[in-house]
């Protein structure tokens, strides 16, 4: 083993300086963890990127040891001290770690090695991470080769994604090596057994999440979803025959998937239902004021802060109020338990518009609208409030609920049910499963505070009898919210939840985490959190999640419509992210990223903007640069780039040229398609010699392209018409 033929009494002559610790032990470790002399860089210059000295300022300039470089950023930093120097704290931790942070080197990891030991640390930490006696080096080498050997480590990525029409299990099933998969066009409508059954805040598209559950587990194996939600995760895991743990804090998430697949005759149902609805019916007109007092409803339950009314009872009409507590009672009075949980489900669902905050389409009929909390996600009452027929709402729930039944009933018996665990708890707490027993993991976390789930579900989970702890809200992983949580307390209780899911998964295996936010620093936290407990990054996709919804139609450029889901694997190995060393201002790496997506796509959306800046940002390693400068791009965006409401595209200003170096070709298919779109607006023709005239003077940054070049992309975008030419359609060959 290294180092077996070394006397390490040497340590005490006074002769055994810095420099024989270089040699003698340094070189040969650096040469057992894979590096060769291009991998070395010595005595690199840098200057002080904060501090100068004296009276003119002049540079300080520092000089570290050992740079280990991989590609083009570097790995780690390495500095050689006497024997006689402290590596654990004090000034020359402090000196490497100046070193690690410089802009010029931006390393995740620093090192001291004073020949009697060894210690490691993280750039962003202040303990060590790792540290031991040199003599007993092989006791710790597997865990310093895991950290800091030349395969430890990623530089961007080079992704194998899957065609949309594989036969997912034609090959043996390697569960490591699975292909990530590529955009997925959404069918949120296609599925009975989620569309319109009942709604909730946030709901991944069924197909999605059945694609990727498929692609990265076998039948018989466990899906974990920690953050349940609606329950698509769970019940997509059950319909490819797998098992499946929904996990979620609130008591409405459990209610909805509990009821959902409890097995029940469905013609019993039916008959349960009509028996309901007769009674209901015969007992009209009821007497608002015999049956408030007669039948209990939900009363001086608080609403959080912002609401329009104080209590809950308040968001109800008298009328409101007495007939969905009649309508409960007589569904109570059901006694087979698993019919009883259905027709409450239908139940639950047509509070959502039997109530005040109920927003009715201005589009569409007075039966196709949201809640308040569904739609704004607060407790908003309504402008025009709209009293709809409960008996008829209740009905059309029913329907919807009994086809997703129907739909579901194939996979519905005693031994499904039991393979489909519902548990109502913490994501931060999966103590109820063992070390390494999950084969999957697809969850879909709270986003900081977009949406405070608990305090909205208040109107749900009082007409249900579902209690609410303040435990569960000190657990609720989310920033705001009417307990005023911090950033601090949602990082805090998403890293928690990262560690468990690292804890419970097995090796060799995938988590896929989809998340949503505009604040760089949240996707750093995930990223960093995932690191830090072991698992590798591998790969970032956008996803669409259906159509726009209300809150991004209101709020453009506060909300994003499309989300990404990151992928991570958990390995023996793990290879961690190198941190770009990026030669430049972060501010240059953030236009040349939007000025390229802008050019890609003939314009981008704010969310095209947000996924590539995060994307580049996660694989390059710069996301805690992005998340210091450009919490919200917005301001940036609108100031810098021409914004058209019609399309949401930000585009290049008009007549104006690119700041940063795009490719070329890329550059002048923009300005080409941007010139000929205007003329076809203005119904000119648009010739040749005008088109070079127009676009040359925009190309002047970087190289200007030849007429030939300017032909060659004209006549892959577009078709000659006379003398000039003509875009042409969507579809056609080289234009989308």
């Amino acid at each position: 083993m290294l180092f077996n033929d070394f006397d390490f009494s040497q340590l005490d002559s006074p002769d055994f300086k810095e420099d024989s610790v270089r040699e003698t032990l340094i070189l040969p470790l650096l040469t057992a963890l894979g590096y060769q002399q291009e991998n070395i860089v010595r005595s690199k210059m840098l200057q002080h990127p904060f501090l100068k000295t004296g009276s003119k300022k002049r540079p300080i300039t520092l000089i570290p040891d050992y740079l280990l470089k991989i590609e083009n950023a570097y790995a780690w930093v390495l500095e050689a001290k006497s024997p006689s120097e402290n590596i654990l704290m004090g000034d020359a931790v402090e000196q490497v770690y100046s070193y690690s942070i410089h802009p010029e080197v931006r390393s995740k990891f620093f090192a001291l090695c004073n020949g009697r030991s060894f210690s490691l640390f993280r750039s962003d930490e202040i303990s060590p991470l790792l540290y031991f006696d040199l003599a007993e080096i092989a006791d710790y080498w597997e865990t310093l080769q895991g950290y800091l050997s030349i395969h430890s480590f990623q530089m961007g990525k080079v992704f194998s994604y899957l065609p949309l029409k594989t036969n997912f299990h034609a090959q043996p099933f390697d569960y490591l090596n699975r292909p990530l998969l590529e955009e997925i066009d959404v069918k949120k409508r296609a599925a009975r057994r989620h569309f319109g059954v009942h709604g909730y805040f946030t709901k991944q598209a069924w197909n999605v999440v059945n694609r990727y559950i498929q692609n990265f587990s076998q039948k018989g194996d466990l899906v974990l979803d920690p953050f349940g939600g609606s329950g698509v995760t769970a019940i997509e895991a059950m319909m490819l025959e797998r098992r499946a743990i929904h996990l979620d804090l609130n008591p409405m998430s459990a209610f909805l998937v509990d009821s959902l697949i409890r097995p029940v005759k469905l013609e019993d149902l039916q008959a349960s239902f009509e028996r309901i609805k007769a009674a209901y019916e015969s007992a009209l007109p009821i007497s608002v004021k015999q049956a408030l007092k007669k039948y209990p409803y939900p009363k001086d339950f608080s609403l959080p802060k912002g609401s329009d009314v104080r209590f809950i009872q308040d968001l109800f009409s008298p009328e409101q109020l007495a007939q969905l507590a009649f309508l409960k009672n007589l569904i109570l009075q059901e006694k087979n338990l698993d019919i009883r949980k259905a027709l409450l489900l239908a139940f639950s669902s047509s509070i959502n518009k039997s109530n005040l905050t109920y927003h009715h389409s201005t589009y569409a009929s007075k039966n196709a609208g949201d809640s308040g909390p569904m739609r704004y996600y607060r407790y908003r009452i309504a402008p025009r409030p709209v009293s709809l027929d409960l008996m008829k709402t209740y009905e059309k729930k029913f329907s919807s609920m009994l086809n997703a039944k129907r739909e579901i009933e194939p996979r519905i018996n005693e031994q499904t049910v039991d393979n489909l665990q519902i548990i109502r708890g913490t994501a931060t707490d999966l103590s109820f499963l063992k070390k390494e027993s999950v084969d999957y993991i697809y969850t879909d976390p709270p986003y900081g505070k977009k949406i405070p789930y608990l305090d909205l579900s208040v109107m749900w989970n009082a007409w249900l009898d579902l209690p609410v702890s303040e435990e569960d809200y000190a657990l609720e992983a989310i920033e705001g919210g009417e307990h005023e949580k911090t950033k601090d307390q949602y990082n805090s209780l998403m890293a928690k939840s990262i560690e468990e899911m690292y804890r419970v998964l097995k090796f060799d295996r995938w988590m896929s985490f989809v998340f949503a936010h505009k604040d760089p620093e949240f996707w750093h936290l995930i990223i960093d959190t995932a690191e830090r407990c072991g698992f590798e990054y591998a790969g970032a996709v956008a996803q669409k999640n259906g159509q726009t919804s209300f809150k991004k139609r209101q709020n453009p450029f506060t909300v994003l419509s499309g989300q990404l889901i990151i992928n991570f694997k958990k390995v023996r190995r793990p290879k961690y992210i190198m941190r770009a060393s990026l030669g430049m201002e972060i501010g240059d790496v953030v236009m040349q990223t939007i000025e390229g997506i802008i050019a890609k796509n003939n314009g981008a959306t704010l969310e095209q903007i947000n996924d590539e800046l995060i994307i580049k940002g996660l694989e390059l390693g710069f996301l805690d640069l992005l998340k210091k400068e450009y919490s919200d791009l917005t301001p940036f965006l609108l100031e810098t780039f021409d914004y058209h409401s019609e399309t949401e595209l930000f585009t290049i200003k008009q007549d104006g040229r690119f700041k940063t170096y795009v490719d070329l070709n890329l550059r002048v298919r923009y300005y080409l398609i941007s010139y000929l779109r205007r003329m076809e607006r203005e119904n000119k023709t648009a010739y040749f010699d005008q088109i070079v005239l127009h676009i040359m003077p925009l190309l002047k940054n970087g190289n200007t392209p030849e007429e030939q070049t300017i032909l060659n992309v004209l006549e892959q975008i577009a078709f000659p018409v006379g003398d000039g030419w003509k875009l042409k359609v969507e579809g056609q060959a080289g234009l989308f």
